[in-house]
């Protein structure tokens, strides 16, 4: 049975009206509105769908905002293999459909796929993949996203194993071959059109230069009017804006920079990274089109449980979640991913205590499914469940932090403001507004 569409209910279904007058898929189209109508400046907000609780509390979130919803997932998330959430493509869009229609959120949701790329998933890395391998493997999991119903993939193939910068030329011709591979498979299936991004925030893809990332710009550019794809530019091209998973600071000159060198192509920048970012309101001012947040809400789940463990303690109750989860992180080994230089060779236990708390935290959305995880988890709702209602609390905590993204990035109202848009004003052509003619 094909799964419930996302986009069922009367606004959702205006917003569609309005982006399909565009003559772009939906989420180019999106950024097209931004673009021509949008004031003030707004970024759209990607949620990675790290866990269930992250994933229903965004819906509730974007229900509350009035504005769309870009989920953003990996394929170390979500994959033919079921990821650490344990959903294919097909079963997450199944589940977020199911549970949009629960809580009656009527707003664009748009399933999209994050870093589609050789070695991006941490499997292949581990096992040794060769890039004939990897990109194998990677377009078959872009196929099923295809199918699944997802409204933009994101094709980044700068990883080199070697972490060396691989050449710009290099980068341009291995993204062309996903791009071009999607679009075939994707009219082979009789599917509408569907959106892209491009690069990366990652130094080691060679594009953290301006001369560097204008170059991979005009190749892109070149290549895809020579394959006759020129209709598929990216919505969205990542640029390196400050951000990574060890810094805070967004930077606002740069992005303003790589927004107004994006613009002419007819689509903006996106930020990665955009956890915890010290200065969040420049988003919008910089011009920034889309952003991606994925760990500080898991780690709000995280942290609203230890709460609700808390609380167990002072009635006489332990359901040992937190033991549950240390120790299920620990015996996955992700944590060892993240580890910082002088850290690595050392057992987790020679770790400071600092670090290890902090690995346990941000590694908790690998393990949420850990069959010992959930049945802490089920145990803690259960215990303090004359006191509180854990599930909802936590869903609050996390809604509560999304929402928070929502009011800095101008979102709040979105629909509302684009459909109250004079209709009769003129929409930009399906080519978009091009730098070379």
């Amino acid at each position: 049975m094909d799964h419930p569409p996302l986009n069922s209910g009367p606004v959702a279904g205006e917003l569609a009206e309005e982006i399909a007058a565009t003559g772009f898929p939906l989420v180019k189209g999106l950024v097209r509105l931004l673009l021509d109508r949008m004031t003030p400046q707004c970024t759209f907000l990607a949620v990675c769908p790290n866990s269930r609780a992250v994933t229903r509390a965004a819906l509730m979130a974007a229900a509350e905002a009035g504005a769309p919803l870009l989920f953003a997932a990996t394929l170390n998330q979500v994959d033919l293999d079921g990821g650490y959430t344990g959903w294919t493509p097909r079963a997450f869009v199944d589940f977020v459909a199911e549970e949009a229609a629960l809580l009656g959120c009527d707003t664009l949701v748009l399933p999209c796929l994050d870093h589609g790329g050789p070695w991006l998933k941490d499997g292949h890395a581990r096992k040794g993949y060769t890039l004939e391998a990897t990109t194998e493997a990677v377009k078959r999991s872009l196929e099923a996203c295809i199918d699944a119903g997802y409204a933009l993939l994101h094709l980044d193939p700068t990883v080199d194993p070697t972490r060396r910068p691989l050449p710009v030329e290099l980068v341009v011709e291995r993204t062309l071959d996903l791009l071009a591979h999607a679009e075939a498979y994707r009219r082979h299936q009789g599917l509408p059109p569907i959106s892209y991004e491009v690069g990366t925030e990652e130094v080691h893809g060679g594009l953290a230069h301006l001369e560097a990332f204008e170059a991979f710009l005009r190749g892109l550019d070149q290549g895809l009017r020579a394959r006759n794809l020129e209709a598929a530019w990216p919505a969205f091209v990542v640029g390196k804006v400050g951000t990574d998973l060890h810094t805070s600071y967004f930077d606002p000159v740069t992005a303003r920079q790589l927004s107004e060198m994006v613009r002419p192509y007819g689509g903006v920048i996106k930020g990665h990274y955009s956890d915890y970012v010290d200065n969040p309101d420049d988003y919008t001012l910089s011009g920034i089109g889309g952003a991606n947040v994925g760990p500080e809400f898991t780690e709000e789940e995280y942290l609203a449980l230890m709460d609700l463990v808390s609380l167990e303690q002072k009635i006489g109750h332990h359901s040992r979640l937190d033991v549950a989860l240390a120790q299920a992180v620990v015996r996955s080994g992700r944590w060892q991913k993240w580890l910082q230089p002088d850290e690595e060779g050392h057992p987790f236990e020679a770790l400071r205590e600092i670090r290890q708390h902090w690995l346990i935290r941000t590694g908790s959305r690998y393990v949420w499914q850990e069959q010992e995880v959930v049945e802490a988890r089920a145990e803690l709702y259960a215990n303090v469940r004359r006191y509180r209602d854990g599930e909802s609390y936590v869903l609050w905590r996390i809604k509560r932090a999304i929402l928070r993204y929502y009011q800095l990035f101008n979102l709040v109202g979105f629909n509302q403001a684009l459909l109250a848009h004079d209709p009769g004003r003129s929409t930009p052509s399906p080519k978009g507004t091009r730098k070379h003619s």
